[in-house]
């Protein structure tokens, strides 16, 4: 999807906010991509980016191994801007000084301007609050550059060589705790790398039927249908390229929630009249299961067999050679690259097959989940679609900490439909990222009915995201946990312990496995 109106770069030196660096240039309608520091400048040069981000990092420029970039690029004429330890890599690499003070500067800090002209502080007020996070500081800027802002700890809280335009700044305009953080990215994109705001739904959505028309041609092409967010819309969108070369396949795991089949069949194939077809292969699946208790294993197993009930089904559609999926921005980031570490093989990444006989169509690839419900709606689809909360591709078989059995399939589905139904009376839904359950294959001594019991434990997790890149656990009502609690240990059985999960991402993932 690139060289919509223009494109970004962000070379990702291993920061926190690489992510998020992307995701606000997109907020500014700017097309971005994230890219390894290791890309040859060549390569990166050919792609023809109407600007580079330098993103933060943990390192200090001073050790050994210090994540670094070819300086030739420095003179390749494209605008340049450094965050953070992006922002010391320029100042060191250009003739400036780095140093290791003995005073850091963490958390919200006072940013003065010096009053020199500055493309990127344009009509900004003089003082203004900033997030910063560092422990060396930029004492002397290179030959050529100008001195912008400070703060009373750092005397180079930003500079820039107009001449050659390239900028740096120590603290993140990325972060919201930087008040005037997107307006100064809006400076950098629009003034200094002439940037148009071209990046919207319906761009996304035009330049996704081009591809794909492209991709395609006449053939036919399947979707794995799941009734998802991410599934749905690429569906939606594979329709409106190709119309009826498209035949939508929903793939009964028999790891699904609790009445989602039926809402699968009624909403897509009654309502909407989708070509769908119904595989119902929940056997298969706890097939390739059984005995699966190390969750890469189960990612793996279910991705592969997802792909062989795909093939069968497409010996009935002999010139089908495509398959449709709904794979986002942020799996293929998780699933491992040059620069973030294999967090968990995602099972429409990591865990497809090498011998596939597909191609694959992904037309949500480039795009993080807030992008998908825009085009969504774009597309018109039903807000109760659109808005689903997100729910692995694997299903329940990774809600389950163990190995998947049917007994334990019934009592996560039954414990999940709670959360869900509660969460929804509590007028949550929409304000959380997810809520679900959790079932821990181990046993607990509870005592019911003056009896002992030897159950199961439910854990709830509830978390708030903007992307799904980070979370944080969401602080609900005493009076609902309470609810949740009593419902289900009440209603379901097997089930004799409730507890919450207050862990935020990082250090955990927002699944358990």
């Amino acid at each position: 999807m690139e060289d919509v109106g223009s494109t970004i770069l962000v070379v990702d030196f291993g920061a926190q906010y690489a992510q998020l660096i992307a995701r606000r240039v997109r907020e500014a309608h700017v097309y971005s991509e994230i890219v390894s520091r290791e890309t040859p400048v060549a390569d990166l040069l050919a792609r023809r980016p109407a600007g580079i981000i330098f993103s933060g990092g943990p390192k200090s420029v001073h050790v050994e191994g210090a994540p670094s970039i070819d300086p030739s690029i420095y003179g390749a004429g494209v605008p340049i801007l450094g965050i953070c330890y992006g922002a010391q890599l320029v100042a060191q690499q250009l003739g400036g000084q780095v140093a290791r003070t003995d005073q850091g500067e963490y958390g919200r800090t006072t940013l003065d301007l010096t009053g020199r002209p500055s493309a990127l502080f344009q009509e900004l007020p003089a003082t203004q609050d900033v997030w910063m996070s560092h422990g060396d500081s930029i004492t002397a800027a290179p030959p050529g550059f100008t001195v912008t802002a400070q703060t009373a700890a750092v005397p180079v809280a930003a500079l820039e060589d107009s001449a050659r335009q390239i900028y740096g700044v120590q603290f993140h305009p990325e972060v919201a705790h930087t008040a005037r953080g997107q307006e100064i990215l809006k400076h950098f994109l629009y003034d200094v790398c002439g940037c148009r705001p071209t990046w919207t739904r319906v761009s996304i959505i035009e330049h996704a039927v081009e591809a794909i028309r492209a991709q395609v041609g006449a053939s036919r092409l399947l979707c794995g249908l799941s009734g998802g967010v991410d599934s749905s819309v690429a569906a939606a969108l594979v329709h409106k390229a190709v119309g009826d070369q498209l035949t939508c396949v929903y793939v009964d795991t028999g790891l699904m929630r609790a009445g989602e089949s039926e809402q699968v069949e009624d909403t897509f194939r009654r309502q909407f009249g989708v070509d769908l077809v119904h595989a119902k292969a929940a056997d298969r699946f706890l097939e390739a299961l059984d005995g699966v208790d190390d969750p890469e294993r189960k990612r793996k197993a279910i991705g592969e067999t997802f792909i062989r009930v795909f093939e069968e089904v497409a010996t009935d559609y002999e010139d089908a050679g495509f398959l449709v999926q709904g794979t986002l921005y942020p799996d293929v980031i998780e699933s491992g690259t040059k620069d973030a570490a294999k967090i968990k093989s995602h099972h429409n990444v990591g865990g497809l097959p090498e011998d596939m006989q597909f191609e694959l169509v992904e037309p949500l690839r480039n795009l993080f989940k807030d992008e998908v419900r825009a085009v969504g709606e774009e597309l018109g689809l039903p807000e109760e679609i659109v808005w689903r909360q997100p729910f692995p591709g694997p299903g329940l078989a990774v809600r389950i900490v163990g190995t998947v059995t049917p007994e334990r399939l019934e009592i996560l589905r039954q414990a999940d439909a709670i959360v869900v139904e509660e969460i929804k009376k509590a007028g949550l839904h929409r304000e959380l990222w997810q809520a679900f359950a959790v079932l821990i294959a181990v046993r607990t001594v509870g005592v019911m009915g003056d009896e002992r019991t030897y159950a199961y434990p439910i854990v709830i997790r509830a978390v708030t995201s903007d992307d799904a890149m980070t979370a944080d656990w969401a602080r609900l009502p005493y009076e609902l946990l309470d609810r949740l609690s009593s419902r289900i240990i009440n209603e379901v059985p097997g089930v004799n312990r409730v507890a919450f999960d207050i862990t935020a991402k990082p250090p955990g993932t927002i699944e358990w496995e």
